[in-house]
């Protein structure tokens, strides 16, 4: 069984992360959407709706698992018995980023990372855009998929 992590803070999930999923569904037979934890970074949206927002907007795909987890993404990977780390590229600086990333994670572990380009649609909505957009009253809802509701 291939199986796939997608890791991130999702705050909040973007159409362009669902876009990653959905196609990430058709090359993996399990995508892990997990939420990653940090104490040190101050979030729009609660750990709980970050996951309630993937978990509705992913309701009717069996092939899609919500978790949340602390620390590296590789031993969440061991944990979950995950080949492959998912990951969206938006532009050539996440590229460069990713890239570092991807080798560090294939030095200590040997897991494989795919890299996926975000459609042309998506491929400048970044959550903290969202965030931005929300924060200033603006319409949220033409970025982020139907499941993300602010009370």
């Amino acid at each position: 069984m291939k199986k796939a992590i997608f890791p991130g803070s999702f705050d909040p999930i973007t159409n362009g992360h669902f876009d990653i999923i959905k196609r990430g569904i058709s090359l993996f037979d399990e995508v892990i959407v997990a939420i990653g934890i940090n104490a040190e970074k101050k979030y729009m949206f609660s750990l709980e709706d970050r996951k309630r927002f993937i978990e509705d907007a992913f309701k009717d795909e069996p092939k899609v698992k919500v978790i949340t987890y602390e620390g590296l993404t590789i031993d969440l990977c061991h944990k979950e018995n995950a080949q492959f780390i998912l990951r969206g590229l938006r532009n050539p600086a996440d590229f460069e980023f990713e890239k570092a990333i991807a080798h560090t994670n294939r030095l200590l572990s040997k897991i494989e990372t795919v890299f996926l380009l975000t459609a042309s649609k998506t491929s400048f909505i970044s959550s903290s855009i969202v965030r931005d957009v929300i924060r200033n009253g603006g319409d949220y809802t033409v970025l982020v998929p139907d499941s993300v509701k602010l009370k």
